[in-house]
């Protein structure tokens, strides 16, 4: 039963035995999901109901639809995408501004960082060498592969906590970030002082400095924020809608 006391929906319901089964069955990303009429004839449901709830998945991210003969329902990895889109609404909808995306990161990251710094891995840490490594080398070059970069750098410490909740977290609020004016903004005087920023949370991170990682982090995004108010503060003042962000 749902909170007001009504039975979910019987697309719902199937979409969550779908997944269920497919999860104790052992299937993942690229598997593909059984045949329309094999589901039909499980679930006792209608053609109807069944579309209902792979459309349902799909919207989600958690499935795609392969077209031909032998294609289907596809499992995939969903992607933060689908959180990032639901905060958007729930936020237009309380008539909040972008700031308060950027004050959920001021807020959020530092912590995210300093459980990153005591579960990372030397992989993890290769990773981020890695990209600190492309940040300097597309400095002066393409501000694109930059943005890419910079992105990727947040996904990776995030990812190093182990934890996939913080993961998603962190990717949604800086998908919603990136994808505004502000987020695109970033001259090199900008650019050069991200990666200054980043070689700095990098360094704590290297020692697993768990508070000085949390530090770094906490004076980025906070230099960050300052600077998106400065340059656009009618943008930062601005009611998020989700018709416009993703």
């Amino acid at each position: 039963m749902t909170a007001g006391g009504r039975s979910p929906k019987a697309a719902v319901v199937v979409s969550q035995r779908i997944i269920q089964e497919a999860h104790d069955a052992g299937l993942g990303p690229g598997d593909l999901l059984p045949p329309e009429k094999v589901m039909v004839e499980r679930y006792q449901i209608g053609r109807g109901t069944l579309r209902e709830a792979l459309r349902l998945l799909e919207f989600q991210g958690v499935i795609v639809m392969k077209p031909g003969p032998r294609g289907g329902p596809v499992l995939q990895t969903p992607t933060a995408s689908f959180l990032s889109g639901a905060f958007v609404l729930l936020m237009q909808l309380q008539n909040a501004p972008l700031k308060s995306i950027f004050e959920a990161r001021l807020a959020i990251e530092p912590v995210i960082t300093q459980v990153a710094a005591t579960n990372i891995t030397d992989t993890k840490l290769d990773e981020i060498a890695a990209n600190i490594e492309q940040m300097r080398s597309s400095l002066n070059g393409d501000r694109y592969v930059f943005l890419e970069a910079n992105k990727q750098f947040h996904d990776i410490v995030a990812w190093s906590t182990e934890n996939p909740l913080l993961g998603y977290l962190a990717d949604s609020l800086l998908e919603v970030t990136n994808s505004t004016i502000v987020g695109l903004d970033f001259p090199l005087a900008r650019r050069k002082a991200t990666l200054a920023a980043h070689d700095a949370i990098f360094q704590a991170m290297q020692r697993h400095d768990a508070p000085a990682s949390m530090s770094e982090m906490t004076e980025h995004i906070d230099e960050y924020l300052r600077y998106a108010e400065k340059k656009f503060p009618d943008v930062m003042k601005s009611v998020v809608r989700w018709d416009r962000t993703f």
